[in-house]
C-alpha cells in the first residue's frame, strides 16, 4: 500500500511522536490524533497534519475547544473508530484498552503499542477482532521481530519464541537493590522510553508483560516463550524451530523501524487471530541504518529471577490466567509511580504485586470482571503502598 491513512492515539507520547516521524518520512496521511494532556505539542501536530478530528483528556476538553476551533473534538472512543487504514494505539496502560476494543469491533486494523490490552484481556481482544473484522499487529520491537520471523512459516513448527532483554540499569549491580533511587532506575542503557516503561524494564516486569503478550499474540503457551538477557540489544527476538534452526530479528535500537513495519503489516491485513501473520512490503526509509554495522560483541545470559522476581511473577500470572494478569498489571500501575514519588522502595514493587496476586479473586474473565478486578487491584495496591484507596 503506497499511501496509508492513520489515526494516531497517544500522539504526544514517545511512540506517537515517532509514529509521526515515520508518517512524515513515508508521506502518509494523518486523519485523526489523540493527544491526552499535552496541548502544546498536540497543537503543533495539528498545525502540521491538519487532522479532521482530535481527542484530548476529559479535563482538557474546554481548553482544547478554544485552541482547536477549526478541528472537530471527539471522545476517544469515537475517534478510535473513525475511518482509517490503520489505528496506531500508543496510549499506555489501562486507558489504552477501551479504544483497542472499540477499533477492533469497528473493523479497524490496529498497530498496537499498548501491551496491556493483550496482557489483561487477550481472549476478549481476539473476540472483538472476530466480531468486528478488525486485526492486530504489535509495535513493540520484540513482538514485531517475532512477527517478521513467522512470515511464511507454520506456527506448528515453532519450538520456542525468544524475547531479549537488555537487563536494564541494574544487570551488573548494585548487589543490594533496596537502596536504588528513581534516577538510577530511569537510566536505561539502550532505549529512550517513558518513565513507567523504563522502571518496568529495570525490574524486568516489562519483559514479563511482553512474555504474556507474546503468548497471547501468537497462540502459544508461556512455556514456549523464553527470555534471554542480551545487553547489546542487537537481537530483538528469535524463533527456534522444531528442526533446531533459529530465525532472528536483528537491527538498530530504533523504534521507528518497528513502527514502520507494524503499520505496513497492519495495512496489509495483520492478524485476525493468534499467530496468523500477514507479511508486509518494506517501504523506503531509515537510510541511515542501511550501513548499520554487524561487528561487535553479542552476549546472551539467563535472567536472574532472584534479583528480579517481577519476571517470575509475570509467568505465574500468565500461567494462571483469568483475572491475575489484569491484577498484576494494575498493581504495577500503582507501585511504579509510588516508587518514583519516593513512597516505596525499588524492591517493594514486586512485593506489592505479589501480595495483590495472592489476594486476587479467581473469577472467569469478561469485560465486567476485568473492570472490577482492575479497580480492586488498584485500591489494594494503593493500600500496600501506604496510600488510601
Amino acid at each position: 500500500m503506497e499511501s496509508v491513512k492513520l489515526t494516531v492515539l497517544g500522539s504526544t507520547g514517545s511512540i506517537g511522536t515517532q509514529t509521526l516521524e515515520v508518517a512524515r518520512q513515508r508521506g502518509w496521511q494523518v486523519a485523526a490524533l489523540a493527544g491526552g494532556r499535552n496541548l502544546d505539542l498536540l497543537e503543533t501536530q495539528v498545525q502540521e497534519w491538519q487532522p479532521a478530528a482530535v481527542a484530548v483528556a476529559e479535563e482538557r476538553y474546554a481548553q482544547a475547544k478554544a485552541r482547536f476551533s477549526q478541528t472537530e473534538i471527539l471522545p476517544l472512543a469515537e475517534l478510535a473508530v473513525r475511518e482509517a487504514d490503520v489505528v496506531v494505539n500508543a496510549i499506555g496502560g489501562l486507558p489504552g484498552l477501551s479504544p483497542t476494543r472499540a477499533a477492533l469491533e469497528a473493523g479497524r486494523a490496529v498497530a498496537l503499542a499498548t501491551k496491556e490490552a493483550m496482557v489483561t484481556a487477550a481472549p476478549l481482544i481476539w473476540a472483538a477482532a472476530q466480531q468486528g473484522g478488525g486485526s492486530v499487529v504489535p509495535i513493540d520491537s520484540e513482538h514485531t521481530g517475532i512477527y517478521q520471523c513467522l512470515v511464511g512459516e507454520r506456527l506448528s513448527d515453532v519450538a520456542e519464541l525468544i524475547l531479549t532483554a537488555s537487563g536494564g540499569p541494574f544487570r551488573l549491580g548494585p548487589a543490594d537493590l533496596s537502596t536504588v533511587t528513581p534516577g538510577q532506575a530511569l537510566n536505561h542503557p539502550s532505549w529512550n522510553m517513558g518513565q513507567k516503561i523504563t522502571v518496568d524494564s529495570a525490574t524486568l516486569l516489562n519483559k514479563g508483560l511482553e512474555v504474556m503478550e507474546c503468548a497471547a499474540l501468537y497462540g502459544l503457551p508461556l512455556s514456549q516463550v523464553r527470555v534471554v538477557v542480551h545487553p547489546q540489544s542487537i537481537m530483538h527476538a528469535a524463533v527456534r524451530w522444531v528442526d533446531g534452526n533459529l530465525s532472528a530479528n536483528v537491527g538498530p535500537t530504533d523504534m521507528r523501524l518497528s513502527i514502520a513495519y507494524a503499520i505496513e503489516a497492519a495495512a496489509a491485513g495483520g492478524m485476525t487471530r493468534p499467530g496468523e501473520v500477514v507479511g508486509a512490503r518494506r517501504g523506503q526509509g531509515a537510510a541511515e541504518h542501511l550501513a548499520w554495522p554487524l561487528e561487535g560483541r553479542w552476549e546472551f545470559h539467563a535472567p536472574d529471577l532472584e534479583r528480579f522476581p517481577a519476571l517470575g511473577l509475570a509467568y505465574r500470572a500468565g500461567e494462571a490466567g483469568g483475572l491475575l494478569p489484569a491484577a498484576l498489571n494494575a498493581a504495577d500501575e500503582v507501585a511504579v509511580p509510588a516508587f518514583l514519588a519516593g513512597n516505596i522502595g525499588f524492591l517493594d514493587i514486586p512485593r506489592v504485586i505479589e501480595q495483590v496476586l495472592n489476594e486476587c479473586p479467581r473469577e472467569p474473565l469478561d469485560w465486567a470482571t476485568l473492570e472490577s478486578v482492575q479497580a480492586w487491584a488498584t485500591r489494594r495496591a494503593q493500600e500496600l503502598c501506604g496510600g488510601r484507596p
